[in-house]
């Protein structure tokens, strides 16, 4: 992945702007499994107003905890195209809730005039450059996921976690 500018330089590009952000990176516990994903950085710019938190997957209507997901046969753009689908680890069909979940995000970040997200890393909704295989073992494929899929679709700039 290529480099990213610090989130200093995109705060000052963006002019204060709101950035979209991965609600389990405010610490807010909406993981699969409940917990949050506390990211300092992050945190801090939802306490400063800067960022709005969201959850795809609690937006949809799925609830905390959950099954694990990944996707099978592609990625995100794949799910939305109808070419891959979201699976739960005992085999659901989760496609149409990552999708629903995908959509309300891009409609909250266009409400809030968002032009970047951070997103967590390697997840089915918001993993971007690198997300799970769908076996369940923990080996990553190249691909994004549904909400980063479709929200660089719109043409809003995502990075991860991992990089700011």
């Amino acid at each position: 992945m290529p480099p990213r500018q610090n989130l200093a330089q995109i705060m000052m590009e963006l002019k204060r702007e709101k950035i979209l952000v991965s609600g389990c990176l405010a610490g807010l516990p909406c993981s699969h499994d409940g917990q949050g994903r506390l990211n300092k950085t992050v945190r801090r710019l939802v306490d400063d107003g800067a960022a709005v938190p969201v959850c795809p997957e609690q937006l949809a209507g799925l609830p905390s905890p959950r099954e694990m997901a990944e996707i099978d046969g592609g990625d995100g753009t794949g799910v939305l195209d109808g070419k891959a689908r979201v699976r739960s680890r005992p085999g659901k069909d989760l496609s149409a809730a990552f999708t629903k979940g995908a959509q309300e995000t891009l409609k909250l970040a266009r409400r809030h005039s968002c032009r970047m997200a951070v997103l967590k890393a390697r997840s089915p909704s918001c993993g971007r450059g690198q997300i799970y295989n769908g076996s369940f073992r923990g080996r990553l494929k190249s691909g994004s996921g549904v909400t980063a899929a479709l929200l660089m679709r719109a043409g809003i700039e995502v990075a991860t976690d991992e990089e700011i």
